[in-house]
């Protein structure tokens, strides 16, 4: 138990990165009901965005205060052009189409997105040293770096600047009636193309945040990343709620601590001793995912998805 606080900090930090994740999955599907799979690739473009910045762009030597926002605005132009470049070419062509299409576009420009990255990219074909902070800090009995700090600060702000734009910008209160009911939408003089397009965009920019964080955090970088943190994104999105935009970052927490916990202390109980340790955390993920399901099938906080006509 002397290692609980730990823990419980360990997880909320990682389910905080889950969520700022999981935020563009659940925007998009409560916009136009589509599930984006290339999303966990548009964040590990972001991140591959941030480093070029660092290592190809600024001087030797740049300050981390001075670097990091720098690494912020590169890795978030590149996700937006992605994540829009997406929605513009590969999913409106499809928006009357069958949902089987753009779901099956959406992996393939996932694959696609991958290899890219893998072949044009110098040395993505190997994991890539990423600057960290390392510099730790004790509170009571937890310990955590530099990058942790920054990893909850920008989830708080984020998700702060989120809720009051939703809330009280017209832009807002546009997506909020395209949610609702689209073709109305359009007929009461929205541009819904244009709102469309916002909702990727700020999910582009969240997952690019979330890049940078796990760049920081883990001190490295692949062109695989995208796909495993995408895979448990889009679980805390639909364990919090699909379309729920404060659902997915509960759910992301949720997710976090359950995995850091089970991780942890699982294979201390009697008879399950090889059923604990970090090789298992993504299976008792999982099955918290379809615990939860079968009790509250809408999710922790329900999905916010209106019936349309």
């Amino acid at each position: 138990m002397n290692t609980l606080p730990q823990q419980l900090a360990n997880g909320l930090l990682l389910g905080s990165m889950y969520g700022l994740i999981a935020i563009g999955y659940t925007m998009v599907y409560g916009i136009v009901q589509l599930i984006n799979f290339a999303h966990g690739e548009i964040f590990m473009t972001g991140a591959f965005g941030a480093f070029t910045v660092y290592f190809y762009i600024l001087p030797d030597g740049t300050a981390m205060a001075i670097a990091v926002p720098l690494m912020l605005i590169g890795g978030g132009l590149v996700a937006i052009l992605i994540a829009v470049g997406a929605e513009r070419f590969a999913y409106r062509p499809l928006r009357g189409a069958p949902r089987l299409a753009p779901l099956i576009t959406a992996i393939g420009l996932s694959l696609a997105l991958q290899e890219v990255v893998r072949n044009f990219y110098p040395g993505a074909d190997r994991a890539i040293a990423f600057p960290g902070l390392d510099t730790t800090h004790d509170i009571g009995s937890v310990t955590i770096k530099d990058a942790d700090i920054f990893l909850i600060l920008a989830a708080v702000v984020c998700m702060s600047a989120l809720a009051f734009f939703v809330r009280k910008s017209r832009t807002g209160r546009a997506m909020q009636a395209t949610a609702q009911d689209p073709d109305t939408a359009q007929l009461m003089g929205i541009d819904t193309n244009r709102i469309i397009v916002i909702a990727f965009a700020i999910g582009g920019f969240f997952a690019a945040v979330a890049a940078v964080a796990y760049g920081l955090k883990y001190g490295n970088i692949d062109y695989r990343m995208g796909f495993l943190m995408g895979l448990k994104a889009f679980t805390a999105a639909v364990l919090g709620g699909i379309g729920n935009i404060y659902g997915a970052m509960l759910g992301g927490i949720v997710l976090g601590i359950a995995e850091t916990l089970a991780s942890a202390y699982i294979d201390g109980i009697p008879g399950m001793e090889q059923l604990g340790g970090q090789s298992w955390a993504n299976v008792w993920a999982f099955c918290l995912l379809i615990l939860v399901l079968l009790v509250r099938p809408q999710g922790l906080l329900g999905e916010r998805v209106a019936d349309r006509a």
